[in-house]
């Protein structure tokens, strides 16, 4: 049964190419959406998709801008954004370095606040409306321990939701957030395959 349709409906996944963006993606694709694919994967090495898939690293420089340009050209009238695409990469506290800092604020707030402005100004010059939403985590209101960078990050989207939901809500383009825990995804798996005690936990879920 289908709770809702999102025929006529175009949308762009960041993140896409596995774990929690492949699913929001494939769902956006049930509902009767046109969704455009994201990774940093070449496609022969992801899932394969019946729908268009975009490679961009969005650490480098350009790299958001240069996504939502392809993605207006394969879908002018792109009126969904699923900012989902980031990454874990803080080592314990002690080995922190401005880089590895760095890195993470370009992955996980950076390219989001780009990708979102750029979106909606594109949206607002056609005076088009539209949706957005942006995947941040539990993290951003829980923080755990060696993750000073990633939860900074998911505290600083969560905050970024809110004040891009007040910039665009009168030009019709609605702005909301999820937050989701701990997913069992390619990416998390390395991670909690160090971690028996989490890996126990999700064998009795």
């Amino acid at each position: 049964m289908n709770l809702f349709s999102l025929e006529g409906r175009h949308a762009l996944v960041t993140g896409s190419s596995q774990g929690i963006g492949h699913s929001i993606a494939n769902a956006l694709c049930d509902a009767g959406a046109t969704t455009i694919f994201h990774g940093v994967q070449d496609e022969s090495e992801i899932e394969a998709v019946d729908h268009p898939y975009i490679q961009k690293d969005l650490l480098f420089d350009g790299g958001p801008e240069e996504l939502l340009e392809e993605a207006f050209a394969i879908s002018p009238t792109l009126d969904l954004l699923v900012s989902n695409a980031g990454s874990f990469f803080d080592p314990p506290f002690r080995e922190m370095t401005k880089e590895s800092w760095s890195k993470t604020i370009a992955l996980n707030l950076t390219a989001p606040y780009l990708l979102v402005h750029g979106f909606g100004k594109r949206l607002i010059e056609q005076g088009r409306s539209g949706a957005v939403v942006i995947v941040a985590s539990t993290n951003a209101v829980q923080s755990e321990k060696d993750s000073v960078a990633y939860d900074a990050s998911k505290g600083g989207l969560a905050a970024m939701v809110r004040s891009f939901a007040l910039d665009l809500a009168s030009h019709g383009i609605r702005v909301n957030g999820l937050a989701p825990g701990l997913i069992k995804t390619p990416l998390t798996d390395v991670w909690m395959r160090t971690r028996p005690d989490i890996l126990k936990h999700y064998d009795h879920t």
